[in-house]
């Protein structure tokens, strides 16, 4: 009897798809896997946007944490001609300023030469002259034999030392080399340059450098740049052009600064709650709930905040946030009293620093709860902890489904083996049916004929 090559050949039945049917039923057992392979994925999202709300937190306390955010002056500049930047040491104070000179780099141009001409035949020194009345310098640059203009631009250039930048001028009827001293101010001013015979200076082009004036509240002062530090402690001006009329100058505390650190802080900590709250919610009716419900690790992380927040710190005229008007609500967000923490920051500054910065990096609020979050966010902390148990359970499960994959795989082929050899012996009665059936019908026949 010939082999049956596919199922239901045979028979006539169904037995591939029966077979099929067996198969799926039998990956049904996959699911269970599948679904807990899925949630654990679920969590390691869940807790990288967990970690990420929290490092926006440990980002905004990290500015508490620092005593110049308490101590930052700002500047307020009424006029044109100067801009002002005041540092944590600047004191308050009114001023008025007066610009009558720039700082400026000196100068000069050569005469014009041929650009391919060759302006040496041996080795030459060219001088550059600095300063004014006793400063005056020089500093000699060797100009290479056959040297042409570009030549001696880029021989220039290159000598870090030489205190100018070259560059080459087109005044239409042949080429200059342009020089102009590096820094601003006389005693660096470029004043003139000699040595090679067919590259002499043109006189006409000398524009000496000089330094900035100005005059605050009644005080003349001179600077060799346009940046003027240290002239109003803790100051710095820029100087950006001259004027007759005077600048008004006023330093005051940031106030305002201060306090958006202190908001960014409760904005960036009550989102991060947000966050908590939506990943562990739970809805009794079944419907679809938080990633994180019920877990261990956000109860942990939960419990430590909570903490830092509440407890008292030193001894200090402030050692809790309720003092500064931010108190905890009944969900765990934080609720600022505005009238009560614009008090403290108008009238307290040393105060609020004391509380939040402290006198060492974990002393105070901020570095306390700047180390709790670092325990939770850190590559070996809490929250990577969890990610990497579920990682492995991923992986567990992973190896799990391969196995039962495996399992499925051998009873599919079994009942193949099974469905095959029920269809061949189906078969074989089927033709053995026939084969009676034709004797039969031939016997009949035979009785007919007698």
């Amino acid at each position: 009897m010939a082999s049956i090559t596919a199922l239901g050949v045979g028979s006539g039945l169904d037995l591939a798809g029966l077979v099929d049917q067996l198969k799926a039923a039998e990956r049904q057992k996959l699911v269970p896997l599948l679904e807990q392979q899925s949630a654990q994925k679920t969590k390691i999202s869940a807790y990288g946007r967990l970690e990420s709300a929290m490092d926006r937190v440990q980002t905004s306390i990290a500015k508490l944490n620092d005593p110049s955010s308490f101590m930052q002056q700002k500047s307020t500049v009424t006029g044109d001609g100067v801009l002002a930047t005041a540092g944590e040491t600047a004191n308050a104070g009114r001023y008025e300023i007066t610009v009558t000179q720039l700082a400026r780099a000196g100068s000069a141009a050569s005469n014009s030469v041929a650009l391919d001409q060759e302006l040496t035949g041996t080795d030459t020194a060219l001088t550059l002259n600095f300063g004014a009345g006793t400063t005056q310098t020089s500093y000699d640059v060797t100009i290479a034999a056959g040297s042409t203009l570009a030549d001696v631009r880029d021989q220039i250039n290159a000598d870090k030392e030489a205190g100018v930048t070259a560059s080459l001028v087109n005044d239409g009827t042949g080429y200059r080399l342009a020089l102009t001293s590096k820094e601003t101010g006389e005693d660096a001013s470029l004043t003139g340059f000699s040595g090679l015979a067919s590259l002499t200076m043109d006189a006409a082009t000398v524009r000496a450098g000089q330094d900035a004036e100005l005059n605050v509240n009644g005080i003349a002062i001179t600077s060799k740049t346009n940046r003027v530090e240290e002239a109003i402690q803790g100051v710095t001006l820029d100087l950006t052009e001259a004027s007759a009329n005077p600048v008004t100058l006023v330093i005051e505390r940031d106030e305002a600064s201060l306090r958006e650190a202190i908001d960014s802080f409760v904005s960036n900590y009550n989102e991060m709650k947000s966050t908590v709250e939506r990943m562990t919610a739970y809805n009794g009716e079944g419907e679809t709930s938080g990633e994180l419900v019920g877990d261990r690790t956000v109860r942990t992380i939960e419990d430590r905040l909570r903490r830092d927040i509440t407890d008292n710190l030193g001894t200090g005229d402030i050692s809790r946030l309720s003092q500064l008007g931010i108190a905890i609500d009944e969900r765990g967000r934080l609720k600022v009293d505005e009238t009560k923490l614009d008090e403290a920051v108008a009238n307290n500054p040393e105060g609020l620093s004391a509380f939040f910065a402290g006198e060492t990096e974990e002393g105070g609020f901020a570095g306390r709860l700047s180390a709790t979050l670092e325990a939770i966010t850190a590559e070996d902390g809490i929250i990577q902890s969890s990610v990497n148990s579920a990682e492995q359970r991923v992986d567990s499960l992973d190896q799990r489904k391969l196995r039962m994959e495996a399992s499925i795989e051998r009873s599919t082929e079994r009942y193949r083996k099974q469905f095959a050899g029920l269809d061949g012996l189906i078969a074989q009665m089927n033709s053995m049916s026939s084969y009676l059936s034709q004797q039969f019908d031939m016997l009949g026949s035979m009785q007919k004929s007698n």
